[in-house]
């Protein structure tokens, strides 16, 4: 269901969220958490392969190779090619009713992928800026590894620093000196951004998504111009 008028076009973007974190770090587990909740209904989930997560006990239909609905009213698609011609292909559908109503699209990266590329397609490319919004980006860290991590791979630095919610996972296996010195790492980092944490992929949608950049009275994008990418 929309809230638009009936007749009425839908106008309002779809707000996307990236979901990112180094190798190991719960990514995975989180979404699988995510798919099965009932809050993630309008949500499209772009992934690079079904295998990843468990699918198969939850879903509703095939609507096709790379395309399938799931019993917690989300979509999740498989990304062929690359993420403009997703996301174009997804909306195509969506307008012509091929697939449910959704007003939310997560993706979720590899876990060695740079986020500021991803983050300028999603922001200037005009196939998508013209009909998505950005809504966020959410970045798992692991508390077992990322002091390590961040050390070693300047990829997981990028992802924690660009972040606007942190989740912390695997905080139940480390000391709370050991959790603390990660915080007091985050914060130097990242200052701005919300932490939360996660016990094997455990969250509340509502505290990841609806991060406020995209603002409804003025059809914008808050803060985009000072937005690091």
């Amino acid at each position: 269901m929309t809230d638009a008028a009936p007749n009425e076009p839908d106008t309002a973007p779809v707000q996307v969220s990236l979901l990112t974190g180094f190798l190991g770090s719960g990514k995975t587990t989180l979404l699988n958490k995510l798919v099965k909740h009932p809050d993630m209904v309008e949500t499209a989930v772009l992934i690079n392969e079904f295998g990843e997560i468990g699918l198969d006990h939850q879903l509703v239909e095939r609507i096709d190779e790379n395309t399938v609905l799931l019993n917690a009213g989300c979509l999740c698609c498989t990304v062929q090619g690359d993420l403009v011609n997703a996301l174009s292909d997804l909306f195509i559908k969506r307008v012509k009713e091929q697939v449910p109503y959704f007003r939310r699209v997560l993706i979720e990266t590899t876990g060695l992928a740079d986020p500021a590329p991803i983050i300028h397609t999603l922001m200037t490319a005009p196939v998508v800026s013209n009909r998505f919004a950005l809504d966020g980006i959410i970045t798992t860290v692991d508390a077992v590894n990322a002091e390590n991590e961040f050390n070693r791979h300047e990829e997981s630095v990028k992802q924690a620093a660009v972040a606007d919610r942190i989740v912390i996972t695997k905080s139940d296996l480390v000391e709370p000196h050991e959790l603390q010195a990660l915080e007091d790492r985050l914060t130097a980092l990242n200052p701005g951004a919300p932490r939360e944490k996660a016990v094997m992929g455990e969250i509340a949608p509502a505290k990841l998504f609806d991060t406020g950049l995209y603002d409804p009275k003025t059809k914008s994008v808050a803060g985009c111009a000072t937005r690091p990418i």
